[in-house]
């Protein structure tokens, strides 16, 4: 089977990181939950009140667009230690669900499925 992800190497960085600091009583699943939905708050300001044409140029705003790369390395960083400490493999759980979506959303000529 494919592997569609890799994060070995940033599980390993992250539960350093909190072990150097004792945060480990803290990671707990809910704790980081909350803290992943804090970081997707963050992530969603960013857009919020945008069009979608100002949304997509993002990028034409160097401070705005080096703040969207925080919020998703944020997002990201709480995505991964939480799978890590609830023992879900990233990469098997990202296959499965590909594979349930390509089921449920079969692909089209027209990218549109007629009922």
């Amino acid at each position: 089977m494919a592997q569609y992800i890799d994060v070995d190497k940033l599980v390993t960085a992250l539960q350093d990181f909190a072990d150097e600091r004792g945060w480990q009583p803290f990671h707990t699943p809910r704790n980081l939950m909350l803290a992943l939905t804090g970081e997707v708050g963050e992530l969603a300001e960013i857009f919020q009140w945008l069009t979608d044409d100002k949304a997509a140029r993002l990028m034409d705003d160097p401070a705005v667009y080096e703040h969207l790369h925080e919020e998703l390395a944020d997002v990201l960083l709480y995505l991964v230690r939480l799978a890590s400490v609830l023992g879900v493999d990233l990469d098997d759980a990202v296959a499965d669900k590909l594979q349930k979506n390509a089921v449920k959303y079969p692909a089209t000529v027209t990218g549109l499925v007629k009922r």
